[in-house]
């Protein structure tokens, strides 16, 4: 294996495995899980050129999106502020596409803004309703399922009070619009009776794989997006990995090897440690991800989320003189050179100096270089990204490059990838719970 271990040919991001052998991780391990992945890789390969997964086929595709543009178009016309209800892959995923353009403080404004409800709670749903403005609030509606507990009772509230403002039917069905799978459900129910729009959502797509379909590129496209260029990141990145002549050459089975030869080493958790507001919500959305994915049968590990450089004044100790049981890996968005410029005259004491004349940029590119170089001189091991260029091509092959990191450790894992078992057990008791104390 050659080191450092560096991806150019996407042009979406550069990837180092150089700090991986820091500590407890070795080569030997590494190198193992890598050879596994070449029975991962063909078998991905054939599927992808069979067109069974529309996890590789969605990135080619264009003919959905003129709809969806409509669509986009007549909600931004009539609307000031839009409203996502969904919760685990219906919302993460928009979440991180919204965080290219907005912030906590706005965006630039040549759109409506995008909020989220995507944890029911019931102070925060009545605070959000109060303070919202009804007339020109659109509500996207997301569920594939479409009879998701959480999704269903925010949207309910939500006819209860356009009702209680006087809206009728109709009026009602104009202010929301529904994605969900194509059969009969409670969501799609609830669209017709109030004559709302209605998009399709793949049934084949499962809810946290869905972002480059119209969950993500419908609200892409609302705030003025190019949902185009994110499929085209998410083609390049795709064909980099699937077509690589060596899985040494293929950037998502690298990182897959080096996650799971990590857990074979002893280290079962894995932080995503992104430099930069815009990559929070990124991170959320590989955390279900991963951990909906693999954690089954007892295999899988563990993801953690950071932020730079906010979490080194709350995360970082552990990370450093904590247990030994990490892979760390730190994105660096490459913002030097960037920012509001610190002027020198305001910082022109001694213990200042070396902010004086700095864009903000600087600052946080050096203090992501320093947490990866402080971790690696921990012995923790770390691998470097870097991202020259993040916007909707870069994002979109970070999506499918997540994606098959995740698709080629369930193989190296033996574990199906698409399903959560699980999970289900919570819901079938929620739902008795509520009937029996009605009862």
């Amino acid at each position: 294996m050659h080191q450092p271990l560096k991806h150019h040919a996407s042009g979406v991001f550069d990837q180092s495995i150089a700090d991986c052998t820091a500590g407890k991780l070795n080569q030997a391990a590494i190198e193992s899980r890598l050879a596994d992945s070449v029975k991962v890789l063909r078998t991905l390969a054939a599927q992808a050129e069979s067109k069974a997964l529309p996890h590789f086929t969605i990135p080619y595709r264009t003919d959905d999106l003129d709809e969806q543009a409509e669509v986009a178009a007549r909600i931004v016309s009539s609307s000031k502020q839009v409203v996502l209800l969904g919760t685990g892959g219906s919302s993460l995923g928009p979440q991180a596409i919204a965080q290219l353009v907005q912030t906590p403080f706005g965006g630039p404004g040549f759109g409506p803004r995008l909020g989220f409800l995507d944890n029911l709670d019931p102070v925060s749903l009545s605070v959000a309703l109060a303070s919202c403005d009804l007339a020109n609030t659109h509500f996207l509606v997301a569920s594939k399922s479409g009879s998701t507990a959480e999704t269903i009772a925010q949207l309910l509230v939500v006819i209860d009070a356009l009702e209680n403002a006087g809206y009728r039917t109709d009026a009602i069905g104009r202010r929301f619009t529904v994605v969900t799978e194509p059969r009969n459900n409670l969501l799609r129910n609830i669209a017709e009776r109030y004559g709302a729009k209605v998009l399709e959502h793949d049934p084949n797509l499962g809810g946290r794989y869905a972002v480059l379909s119209v969950i993500g590129t419908l609200p892409m496209l609302i705030l003025g997006l190019d949902a185009r260029a994110m499929r085209r990141g998410a083609a390049k990145a795709l064909e980099q990995n699937l077509q690589a002549s060596d899985p040494a050459l293929a950037p998502a089975a690298v990182g897959a090897a080096v996650s799971i030869a990590a857990s074979d080493c002893g280290l079962p958790q894995t932080v995503m440690y992104g430099y930069g507001d815009r990559l929070e919500r990124l991170a959320a959305w590989w955390r279900q991800l991963w951990a909906e994915s693999l954690g089954k049968h007892g295999k899988g590990t563990t993801p953690i989320t950071a932020i730079g450089p906010v979490d080194q004044h709350s995360q970082l100790q552990l990370y450093l003189d904590g247990p030994d049981d990490k892979l760390f890996t730190v994105i660096d968005l490459a913002t030097k050179g960037h920012g509001a410029v610190i002027r020198a005259d305001l910082a022109n004491e001694p213990s200042l100096a070396f902010l004086a004349g700095r864009p903000i940029g600087d600052i946080v590119d050096a203090q992501a270089k320093a947490t990866a170089d402080t971790l690696v001189k921990f012995k923790r091991p770390v691998r470097r990204v870097t991202i020259p260029q993040y916007d909707e091509e870069a994002l979109g092959g970070l999506f499918m490059h997540f994606t098959l990191e995740t698709l080629i450790s369930a193989g190296l894992l033996d574990v199906d990838p698409f399903d959560q078992p699980a999970v289900e057990d919570g819901k079938i008791l929620t739902r008795q719970y509520l009937l029996a104390e009605k009862a």
